[in-house]
């Protein structure tokens, strides 16, 4: 069974490059059909969909996010890495990894989750 880590520095300033690891045990992330999502939740609001990156290290990016979100993957780690540049208090949220065996740009029901990274961004 797949199982997704996520681990980060808990405490980013402002302007500050934000970078959490997601580590995938019990499967490849270069295995075929794997799709390695980001997704946050700010205090008080729902789900909001980063971006993801295939099992091919395609990837794609929240329009929102993309001038400053970042995806990228270790496959002799077996971990793909998020950025994000540039935070402001905004960036604080719980953040997950999650992989699902279909690409979707947004929000889906994914077939596995970590286990959350909380970050918060002050001075």
């Amino acid at each position: 069974q797949v199982q997704l880590q996520e681990s980060g520095p808990g405490l980013v300033k402002p302007s500050q490059t934000l970078s959490i690891t997601c580590t995938v045990s019990g499967g490849s992330i270069t295995t075929g059909d794997y799709y390695w999502n980001w997704i946050r939740q700010p205090p008080g609001k729902g789900l909001e969909w980063m971006g993801v990156i295939t099992y091919s290290g395609s990837t794609y990016y929240s329009p929102s996010l993309k001038s400053r979100n970042s995806i990228s993957r270790y496959t002799s780690r077996n971990h793909f890495p998020l950025q994000l540049s540039s935070v402001t208090s905004e960036a604080s949220a719980v953040y997950y990894c999650a992989m699902e065996p279909v690409l979707r740009i947004g929000l889906s029901e994914y077939h596995y989750w970590g286990q959350r990274t909380q970050v918060t961004v002050a001075s």
